[in-house]
């Protein structure tokens, strides 16, 4: 059998800031894999030299996804594309909330607007629907926490004019209510591969008042290991279930948060290019390189 290339695919705004890319580079070529790092806009690459190409840091792609997606689709048809791109359109939007909602997948209560709307007869509707003492406006496409921000309820008017920045560059709009328990509990990230279950970590809260929304690629996280409980573990079992494409996939990842009851719902589910936080995981950058290489 021929030695599999793999192309492990980032970009140029940030090669440098995936902590992923070199253990899972070591991890890869330990077990006889060619392996690179191109960026997905390198006009020069050959994408026909690779077996597969997994993408991992395309982290500037909410920036332009047009050409991020008409990429995707002329990638996969020279080489195997992971997670594959009829996979990656769906996940980008997040409208998939709904998809999983409609599945029976207890989300964060999630609202949408869309350019032309009325930003400030929306944000009140959303307000008037729930009782929380604050809300979270940001992008239905974006990453990182880029553009994304809390607000209390007496912060009406600024809520407003963020969906209108957002609304005017033509971009949907996401209201979801702020779930305070965030603040003690953080977030429980539930990584797998193949569609097996292979570490978790606790993410600190990313969003606080009175701090304007992020305008580097993506907020700065706190992370540390974490064992999820059985009903995170249920939960994220109930969400690959009800993504609807064929599994397994190569990676995913789903994000939850707990609602004032302890109950968990997902905040997230990252299949195109998920952080998956190797370093807070022993033998978890050999078992996603084990993945790829059965892939190929």
């Amino acid at each position: 059998m021929s030695t599999p290339r793999i192309a492990l695919v980032t970009s140029a705004a940030a090669r440098d800031l995936d902590d992923d890319l070199p253990p899972l580079v070591a991890a890869l070529r330990e077990r006889g894999a060619d392996v690179s790092t191109p960026n997905w806009d390198d006009a020069a690459v050959d994408w026909t030299s690779f077996h597969r190409a997994i993408l991992r840091s395309t982290w500037d792609y909410t920036l332009r996804l047009r050409e991020f997606l008409a990429w995707v689709e002329r990638a996969a048809k020279l080489t195997r594309l992971l997670n594959p791109p009829e996979v990656v359109r769906w996940n980008t939007d997040k409208h998939y909330l709904a998809v999983l909602e409609r599945a029976g997948v207890p989300i964060v209560p999630s609202a949408f607007v869309e350019p032309g709307a009325d930003a400030a007869r929306e944000i009140g509707r959303f307000l008037d629907a729930h009782a929380a003492a604050e809300f979270v406006v940001k992008p239905a496409i974006g990453a990182g926490s880029r553009d994304a921000q809390r607000y209390g309820r007496e912060e009406r008017d600024a809520s407003i004019e963020h969906a209108h920045r957002l609304l005017a560059a033509k971009r949907s709009v996401l209201l979801q209510p702020y779930l305070a328990r965030v603040d003690e509990h953080g977030e429980t990230a539930l990584v797998h591969f193949d569609g097996v279950f292979s570490h978790a970590i606790r993410k600190g809260p990313l969003l606080r008042r009175g701090e304007g929304p992020t305008r580097a690629l993506f907020a700065t996280e706190h992370i540390t290991p974490r064992t999820p409980d059985a009903q995170e573990f249920e939960i994220a079992r109930k969400t690959l279930a009800a993504i609807p494409f064929a599994q397994p996939l190569l990676y995913a990842r789903v994000d939850v948060i707990h609602d004032a009851d302890g109950t968990p719902r997902v905040l997230e589910l990252e299949l195109t290019e998920p952080s998956l936080f190797f370093e807070h995981a022993q033998g978890s950058a050999g078992r996603c390189a084990e993945a790829i290489l059965k892939s190929a």
